[in-house]
C-alpha cells in the first residue's frame, strides 16, 4: 500500500445516487465530520471505513 493512501473525506456524489438504506431504500445523505452515511427515515448511521460505506444494519449506529 502506498504511503501517500488516505481515506477520503469526502463520498463521490454518484456513490451516493447509488446507494440507499437497507431498511428503508430511502436516499442517505454524508456526514463528513462522522464519516458516516446517515439514513434520516432508519434513524441510522452507517460508518465508512477506509473509504468504504459498511451498509449493515448491525454495524449502524441508532440516532436520536
Amino acid at each position: 500500500m502506498s504511503e501517500h493512501f488516505n481515506t477520503p473525506t469526502t463520498v463521490d456524489p454518484r456513490l451516493l445516487e447509488v446507494l440507499v438504506c437497507p431498511v428503508t431504500r430511502g436516499r442517505l445523505t454524508w456526514d463528513r465530520a462522522a464519516s458516516e452515511l446517515i439514513s434520516k427515515g432508519a434513524k441510522l448511521a452507517f460508518p465508512v471505513r477506509d473509504g468504504v460505506p459498511i451498509m449493515l444494519v448491525e454495524e449502524a449506529r441508532a440516532l436520536d
